[in-house]
């Protein structure tokens, strides 16, 4: 029997907005105040879905400590009052919360022990939030095959 289990996870962060792409008007007008050269921060919770059959004799998807210590030492120990300018992954990248959401995923599916990842939803701010939940298999075959 499948089910699925959700758990938050918050952590603060700055950032700016800024690519060399752009000239400093373009990045202005395409990222507001959100360009400030001194960058700005945000209180971000992730909500992590991870789904899975239900074992028979713990009657868990997985294990609560288990996931909450994977998730505090992958994600939250990385990003928790930190730059995301200066994080590798955002070297060649924008860090938006987009591309966030984007990198939270991809490093909890690469090393995620049980259970299978659904989805990472990043809330920036109570009107915003970004979500993703992988590609279709559909479009990793496409990939697969090129």
């Amino acid at each position: 029997m499948k089910a699925y289990l959700s758990r938050r996870y918050r952590f603060s962060a700055s950032h700016r907005l800024h690519t060399d792409r752009y000239s400093p008007e373009q990045n202005q007008a395409v990222y507001g105040k959100c360009n400030n050269p001194h960058g700005h921060g945000h209180n971000y919770t992730v909500e992590v879905m991870v789904s899975g059959e239900v074992d028979a004799v713990t009657g868990m998807v997985c294990n609560l400590g288990d996931l909450d210590d994977f998730v505090r030492r992958e994600i939250v120990d990385r990003f928790d009052e930190k730059n995301l300018n200066l994080d590798a992954s955002f070297a060649a990248i924008v860090p938006t919360t987009e591309n966030l959401c984007l990198e939270i995923y991809k490093v909890i599916n690469a090393t995620l022990a049980h259970g299978k990842l659904e989805k990472v939803r990043v809330e920036e701010t109570a009107n915003n939030f970004f979500e993703y939940a992988g590609e279709p298999a559909s479009a990793r075959e496409d990939k697969d095959s090129s």
